[in-house]
């Protein structure tokens, strides 16, 4: 999903290359965090300049097929982009890891590009090539529409630190320079980390303030290791824009600090001359052309997933499956329900390939499963919350097996019949989480569907008021259905809004199970990408939750720790191999590394330092 566009906070990419094939079991050497620039890209916009979006292409090891890794923010009106969004990989020494850049130009905020983009341009290489570049910079022409020059792409590579740290900091303006004509200015603050081959790397951005020249902007918050990747007297250039609609952003000035300097700023303001270099050589009287005070900062050690999981953390995984007509008669081979004797329909697939991984996350391995939008025997009553296993005392399902058994079982009894309500699943998963808020638990509600949704406005109100609970909503669409309409409920590029009430966090994550099927028919290798991509936004959103009530982990569990009680799990499977193999890589989807916990104001003169690439 599109995450982000111009003017926002430092996001990275939420996996790595070297888990994109299922089958991958080598360690990775390092985590490589590469950075892309654009220049002179193609002008294809009538009344305006393009609107650039990257995407990152990986080649499977084994398969030789392209799959989508990531995407940059998009940037309005530009030829120049420099993306704030990082794309973060596992490198091995000992491989080609190949890569393709696509850069599109986006038309609308959708996510689904497939119908809202245009192609500006491709380049291929390895991950070794930007790693061995001079100084870990690699340009590279961008090719792919004839008799067109497509511009150049620019690949910046740095080995990352294992710094947890994060740092929430605010800073104000006073009498920046007016720029605009019939009004003053419109500032925003660029953060650039240095490099040692004297380059800079975007870092961050904030929010524009409009009409002012005293902005006081939005505290923010930004990982120490994008600041200064673990290198606290490394050089911090910030500098100052007026920001303009076509793009040309107009530099106000600029000046440099380094995060042992911010640091300072946890006891004290701290004043920064603005300086326009050009204007300081012009004018002989030339004092500055405003001041920056940083009002404030603080150190916080960042918590990852693994961390509330080792503290008995357990994630409550529902299932809720369509039963309506839609899908066809169960019996014939074209409905989406049709047991084939030879492989699993897709509703079978999406279940056991989330529920397999998700599993391991919860001790006693029961889990609620319910159909909606069928008729129910005898009465022949609608439902859209009914237990799969018929049981009106409990809805649990032992393992994932017996989920899908129950599901099996129901498509024998059940009348498929409409309509494609959520609202009901989404308000009674929502009523047990509220019941756990202390984060021992964290409910997970899978749905899948074949259809647009007929509740709209109730669903948008269940997933408004679910956002403050532990909660996440997965949802798979199988099936040759459009589900533009579903991705309204996907919170990452626009947050659900209900009643004029925002979500309070971005809980949902939608995907078409079509963009995942094998063509080979391999269904191990659909189930593995599935997997990978619906789960992999769980981590931060769990984390997402407990900052936001200043919940803590627990210290871990252990092998001789007594018996927790029933609401705070211990969660054995963590002493499984298997376990193991997926508490790491959800740990890798969170980018959140285990070191680093001392926080300022005493900086450390040696802990977390970053290791900048040197050529070969």
């Amino acid at each position: 999903m599109l995450k982000g566009r111009q003017i926002g906070s430092t996001n990275e990419s939420l996996a790595s290359v070297g888990q994109n094939d299922p089958l991958h079991s080598n360690v990775p050497a390092t985590k490589i965090e590469v950075t892309v620039s654009c220049r002179n890209l193609l002008d294809i916009d009538t009344f305006s300049k393009s609107d650039p979006v990257v995407v990152l292409y990986v080649q499977g090891i084994g398969t030789k097929e392209w799959r989508e890794f990531g995407r940059t923010e998009v940037i309005n009106t530009t030829l120049n982009p420099d993306f704030v969004r990082k794309f973060v990989v596992d490198y091995f020494f000992e491989e080609k890891q190949n890569l393709r850049f696509d850069v599109y130009n986006v038309d609308t905020r959708s996510s689904n590009m497939t119908k809202h983009k245009s192609f500006l341009g491709q380049t291929f290489c390895a991950l070794g090539e930007i790693i061995g570049s001079k100084g870990g910079r690699l340009e590279r022409n961008l090719s792919g529409i004839p008799g067109k020059k497509c511009g150049i792409i620019i690949f910046t590579a740095e080995e990352l630190s294992n710094c947890r740290d994060i740092a929430t900091m605010q800073l104000c303006a006073n009498k920046l320079d007016k720029k605009d004509f019939f009004g003053k200015s419109d500032p925003f603050l660029v953060f650039y980390r240095s490099n040692e081959d004297g380059t800079f790397t975007i870092s961050h951005k904030t929010e524009v303030i409009k009409n002012t020249l005293n902005p006081v902007w939005q505290p923010f918050t930004i990982p120490v290791r994008a600041l200064c990747n673990g290198d606290y007297d490394r050089t911090v250039k910030v500098d100052v824009y007026d920001w303009e609609r076509d793009g040309s952003h107009d530099f106000i000035g600029e000046f440099t600090t380094s995060y042992r300097e911010l640091s300072r700023g946890q006891s004290q303001f701290h004043v920064y001359e603005v300086l326009n270099p050009k204007k300081k050589g012009r004018k002989k009287k030339y004092i500055n052309s405003g001041t920056v005070t940083l009002l404030s900062f603080k150190v916080e050690s960042e918590y990852t997933f693994v961390d509330f999981i080792r503290g008995g953390t357990q994630l409550n995984f529902t299932v809720a499956i369509d039963f309506t007509a839609s899908n066809g008669n169960p019996s014939q081979p074209t409905s989406l329900h049709y047991m084939s004797p030879y492989q699993m329909n897709a509703y079978a697939m999406a279940l056991k390939a989330v529920g397999e991984i998700i599993q391991d996350y919860d001790s006693d391995k029961l889990f609620p499963a319910y159909g909606f939008g069928a008729k129910l025997p005898p009465e022949g009553t609608v439902s859209h919350a009914f237990p799969l296993n018929r049981s009106s005392a409990d809805a649990s399902c032992v393992g994932i097996e017996g989920v899908l058994e129950a599901y099996f079982q129901s498509l024998t009894t059940a009348q498929l019949y409409g309509p494609t309500n959520f609202a009901p699943i989404i308000n009674l998963v929502a009523r047990m989480a509220a019941d756990e808020m202390d984060g021992s638990q964290y409910f997970v509600l899978l749905i899948i569907t074949d259809g647009v949704i007929s509740d709209m406005v109730q669903t948008k109100e269940a997933v408004v008021n679910a956002s403050s609970l532990p909660m996440s909503i997965i949802i798979v669409g199988v099936g040759p259905a459009e589900f533009d309409a579903m991705e309204e409920l996907d919170g990452d590029e626009v947050r659900v809004s209900s009643r004029g009430r925002l979500a309070e966090r971005d809980i949902v994550q939608f995907v078409p199970f079509r963009d995942y099927v094998d063509r080979s028919g391999n269904q191990v290798l659909s189930m593995a990408r599935l997997a990978k991509d619906v789960l992999a936004e769980i981590p931060e959103q769990l984390l997402s939750f407990m900052k936001s009530r200043g919940i803590e982990p627990r210290p871990p569990l252990t092998s001789s720790s007594s018996s927790p009680s029933p609401t705070h799990h211990q969660p054995s499977s963590l002493t499984h191999p298997q376990a193991s193999c997926h508490a790491t890589l959800l740990s890798c989807l969170t980018h959140r590394q285990a070191s680093c916990h001392d926080t300022l104001p005493a900086p450390r003169d040696t802990a977390c330092t970053g290791h900048h690439l040197a050529p070969r």
